[in-house]
């Protein structure tokens, strides 16, 4: 929503794409309103296979042009892989990485053919190390971030930029829905808004930055884990995310 927002007090047009249709229409009225732009919403849950190629067909039907794609969407789980629900996981993988390589695919081929674009793929402060007790979602954003380099290297002289977005724990949605409110790493006070989150994230897409990690501490942990023995990482990750 605040990336929206952001990219709405641009001047950019919007398609917004999400499953609950009244709060996606309640934004686009807000939008629209404030800001005189145009806002086309898709009604789609990314987590269901073909999803992806609806929303692809959709804008191609509707004769829209992708200047910049925000691959937002995701969830996460918290609890020990013994015991938390596999369907809730194969619709983490089908959303956190099936939909996102599939949107990535299909409108990086159209960008390509213009010589222009960006897109960001909003990652994890996560994708740096293994997460005891997060494991799938952990991997989720492992993938994206690796996904997302590799493809920006692949495109870095045909003008377009891809942009991994790796934010830590911050004030959302989130943790209501992976279950994680007594976790430690959000039992912090001083955590930044997802408004703050989405201006920097924002900011990095339009200057075509390849990684952009907010905060000055989740620099510091991303950079840490590649030095740090592992065994240290999964025990000091361990201890951030059981309950406080």
């Amino acid at each position: 929503m605040e990336l929206a927002k952001i990219h709405a007090s641009k001047g950019g047009n919007l398609v917004l794409v999400a499953r609950n249709k009244l709060k996606l229409a309640e934004l686009k009225s807000e939008l629209v309103e404030k800001y005189k732009i145009s806002v086309y919403i898709i009604v789609m849950d990314l987590s269901v296979e073909g999803s992806a190629k609806k929303v692809y067909e959709q804008t191609t039907l509707e004769k829209i042009q992708i200047d910049c794609l925000i691959n937002n969407a995701g969830f996460g789980d918290f609890g020990f892989f013994s015991q938390t629900d596999t369907d809730k996981e194969v619709g983490m993988i089908n959303l956190n990485i099936i939909a996102l390589t599939l949107l990535t695919k299909l409108y990086l081929k159209d960008m390509l053919d213009r010589k222009g674009g960006k897109i960001m793929n909003v990652a994890s402060i996560a994708a740096f190390q293994p997460g005891p007790k997060m494991a799938v979602y952990s991997a989720t954003k492992a993938y994206v971030l690796s996904f997302s380099q590799a493809i920006c290297n692949e495109v870095r002289d045909q003008g377009v930029t891809v942009t991994a977005l790796c934010p830590g724990a911050t004030q959302s949605g989130f943790q209501k829905a992976a279950s994680m409110q007594d976790s430690k790493i959000f039992n912090n006070g001083n955590l930044p808004s997802s408004q703050e989150v989405a201006a920097y994230g924002y900011d990095a897409m339009i200057k075509g930055k390849s990684v952009a990690i907010s905060g000055f501490l989740n620099n510091f942990m991303a950079e840490a884990a590649g030095f740090i023995p592992r065994n240290w990482v999964l025990k000091l990750v361990r201890k951030i995310q059981d309950a406080a």
